[in-house]
């Protein structure tokens, strides 16, 4: 199973003495300061529960139907791993070049690698949020990578085509793309996995899923004007199924 370390003890960088008072001093304002879905991020350690669990979060507190996001997460992510099949937070599409990355870390070097050369057409995380289109929404490119903050904007999105739509395979056709024929071979394959999606699931976590997400989040989404927004992805964008790979070493 892999493992994904997001914190790190600086306690050893201290005289002994300090450490006690240093650690409590770290805790406590490591608290203070954590995002509304932190505890989200940090309860489970397995990537392909990840997606499952924020899509979850997300459904309770917009009230998009969770298979919805489950079924979209799997049909933007899915990868079969160990003998299952579901959704991949580490996941990048990199101007048409999709890969599953091991870790974050990978998955945000490799970014960065290419966000330096020039290159903004990309695709980010459990729900694919492409960077061109919508990183006005979000502070940084760390938050796009953010599993919650990625599916919180997915799931608002998804709401505003809802409203403007009525139907939710349409919108989730209409979150891939306005163009009818790539909106509707998504909507098959969206289909597909809804009907399979695993539903409601128990989070193992004390964080209140109904807390509201930050303030003057995502402001491009408020208001009248969020349901000509278009899709997620590029007017045009096809599905290519199985579009993404794996980096070498990692085990099916």
């Amino acid at each position: 199973m892999l493992t994904v370390e997001v914190l790190t003890n600086r306690s050893a960088l201290c005289p002994n003495r300090f450490k006690f008072l240093f650690f409590l001093y770290s805790f406590f304002s490591f608290l203070c300061t954590l995002p509304d879905n932190a505890f989200a991020q940090v309860y489970t350690r397995n990537p392909q529960e990840v997606c499952d669990q924020a899509a979850q979060i997300a459904a309770d507190r917009s009230g998009v139907p969770v298979t919805v996001l489950q079924a979209i997460t799997r049909t933007e992510t899915g990868r079969k791993r160990n003998g299952h099949f579901g959704p991949w937070p580490w996941t990048v599409n990199m101007e048409g070049r999709g890969v599953w990355f091991d870790s974050l870390d990978e998955a945000r070097a490799y970014v960065f690698k290419n966000f330096k050369r020039g290159a903004r057409s990309f695709d980010i995380g459990c729900f694919q949020i492409n960077y061109k289109w919508h990183h006005q929404n979000f502070s940084s490119i760390d938050e796009m990578f953010d599993p919650q903050e990625n599916a919180n904007y997915a799931a608002l999105f998804l709401k505003s085509l809802y409203k403007e739509l009525g139907d939710w395979s349409e919108a989730a056709g209409a979150y891939h793309s306005r163009t009818p024929k790539h909106a509707n071979r998504y909507r098959q394959i969206f289909e597909k996995h809804r009907a399979k999606a695993p539903g409601e699931i128990q989070l193992a976590t004390t964080a209140s899923p109904a807390a509201p997400t930050r303030k003057n989040a995502f402001p491009l989404l408020k208001g009248e004007s969020s349901a000509q927004l278009g899709s997620l992805m590029p007017i045009g964008t096809s599905v290519i199924h199985g579009r993404f790979i794996q980096l070498a070493d990692s085990k099916e």
